[in-house]
């Protein structure tokens, strides 16, 4: 791994579980045993660092979404599993982007927002448009809605993760997810379906 993915792969880390105020780019620095003038280099600052830690992790997702709107039929279920698989492939995706993006003061809001978000849950409903407009979902939901009730499904167990396994007394293993994404799945289905 170059010197460069590994500062981002602990950037991602220390900023999901700490916050971007919280962590310095020495903290950064020591973790991915770079020298913090490393950090300068390829990155310019430490904001400019946290912008290319979140477009990094955030990849997966635009590549997913952008196969959804070129493929001739994308289902609620698929959308749905696709968005549960790809946070629970990368942890540090939903923390991160609560923290920088989506709380009051996020450093990202304005970045995500003008950059990210129209390829990413701003791109849902007009596949869910095209999906009603073939008649294989309900034509009464407004796309927004069903995009952001998708998104909720799908992200908010990785978000409350920490607490809820403690709370609910479960443990999200890959096994214990797979059922879980199975019934938001079937929820989905018979919530969409025409």
């Amino acid at each position: 791994m170059s010197a460069r993915d590994k500062i981002l792969e602990v950037a991602q880390t220390r900023f999901a579980e700490n916050g971007y105020a919280a962590t310095s780019v020495r903290q950064i620095a020591e973790a991915a045993d770079v020298n913090p003038a490393m950090i300068h280099y390829y990155f310019g600052s430490k904001e400019d660092l946290l912008r290319a830690a979140l477009e990094q992790a955030l990849e997966p997702l635009t590549e997913a979404v952008q196969a959804m709107q070129q493929s001739r039929e994308a289902s609620p279920e698929a959308i749905t599993r696709t968005l549960m698989g790809l946070v629970a492939a990368h942890p540090n995706l939903p923390l991160l982007v609560v923290r920088e993006v989506m709380l009051p003061g996020g450093v990202m809001q304005a970045h995500f927002a003008e950059n990210l978000a129209p390829r990413l849950g701003g791109a849902l409903p007009d596949i869910l448009a095209r999906e009603a407009s073939t008649g294989r979902i309900r034509k009464d939901l407004p796309p927004a809605i069903g995009a952001l009730a998708l998104m909720a499904m799908a992200l908010f167990p990785f978000i409350v993760r920490p607490v809820a396994e403690k709370v609910l007394d479960l443990d999200l293993d890959d096994a214990q997810l797979e059922t879980f994404a199975s019934h938001i799945s079937e929820f989905v289905r018979r919530g969409f379906a025409p």
